[in-house]
């Protein structure tokens, strides 16, 4: 017997904007970036919480979690200010990950700063590295350099995670950073990035994964599967959900909209109710730890109420 999953929600990653009034480097001018989705031109207006509640229609959304958007690197205290502004006026975000570049001269006085705010959990900093699984050996992430860790490790004195995106092919030097730090808890964005989607791919994506999953400071967002110029569908991405579940168990993953990122893949409704239709053999209090509970521990979301009038919300 199934049962969907119809209780309240926490968007464990979504993003919010403003290109003209606030500059992002990748957002702001005419000028794109390589990016795994292909053109995202139609996501460069602004995004706002009256946007995001519009698409999130129809779902119990009752708390969110900002992620950083590769705000002007230059200002990373002016995200953290503006989300602060955002939640004072609408209630939401509830959880914010900032943006810290951990092999900065000033990471130290950065993380001080961002942890000094009311909402900031989590810093992102995407390590870069080797592009493709051939390219590891040859090339490391910023996962290996001593002067980026020591900059990870004044996460524990905050008490902050950290939000780690990176393809799967750089898991393992992740798991040297998981053991050689038990006291920072890390959170792998979109669920690895598993987007070669041929069988030895995938089987190559699951067992980094499973590697990963063997450290208890671990979690998993299951988030960002998409694939250029595809439309989102449930079961095109069924397995890699199943997978991801069964690796980490739901105590320890989320699902999440990457919104309005994944906007260019599909829906809100989409995207979000595929995830339910493929949990709903799971026991409800499963569903709840991935949709919910989850977050709710790993985030510890400030538990404003939403101020948006679903009336008077706006398309975006």
């Amino acid at each position: 017997m199934t049962e969907r999953y119809s209780g309240p929600i926490i968007d464990a990653h979504h993003h919010l904007w403003e290109p003209r009034r606030n500059f992002h480097p990748w957002l702001s001018g005419a000028e794109t970036i390589p990016f795994r989705y292909g053109d995202y031109s139609a996501i460069k207006g602004n995004y706002l919480p009256e946007h995001y509640f519009t698409d999130a229609a129809g779902h119990d959304v009752v708390q969110t979690v900002y992620v950083e958007t590769e705000w002007d690197p230059r200002d990373p205290l002016g995200e953290t200010r503006y989300v602060h502004e955002l939640a004072r006026r609408h209630g939401v975000p509830n959880a914010m990950v900032a943006q810290a570049w951990l092999d900065a001269e000033d990471a130290a006085e950065l993380l001080a700063a961002q942890a000094a705010f009311a909402r900031v959990r989590s810093v992102r900093h995407k390590p870069g590295g080797p592009g493709s699984p051939e390219e590891v050996g040859s090339q490391r992430t910023l996962m290996s350099d001593d002067h980026w860790r020591q900059g990870y490790a004044e996460l524990q004195r905050h008490g902050l995670h950290f939000d780690l995106q990176t393809p799967w092919w750089n898991l393992d030097e992740a798991c040297r950073l998981a053991r050689d730090f038990p006291a920072i808890q890390l959170i792998l964005n979109h669920t690895g990035l598993p987007s070669d989607r041929r069988p030895e791919g995938l089987a190559a994506w699951r067992a980094a994964l499973a590697r990963l999953a063997e450290w208890p400071n671990v979690a998993l967002k299951i988030s960002g599967l998409g694939l250029a110029g595809q439309p989102w569908r449930a079961e095109d991405n069924a397995w890699i959900v199943r997978e991801a579940i069964a690796v980490f168990g739901p105590e320890r993953a989320m699902f999440a909209s990457n919104f309005p990122v994944d906007r260019l893949c599909g829906s809100y409704a989409t995207i979000l109710g595929g995830f339910k239709r493929l949990v709903a053999d799971l026991p409800i209090t499963a569903q709840r730890q991935l949709f919910h509970d989850t977050a709710q521990r790993l985030y510890r979301p400030v538990a404003d109420v939403i101020r948006l009038d679903p009336y008077l919300r706006t398309s975006a």
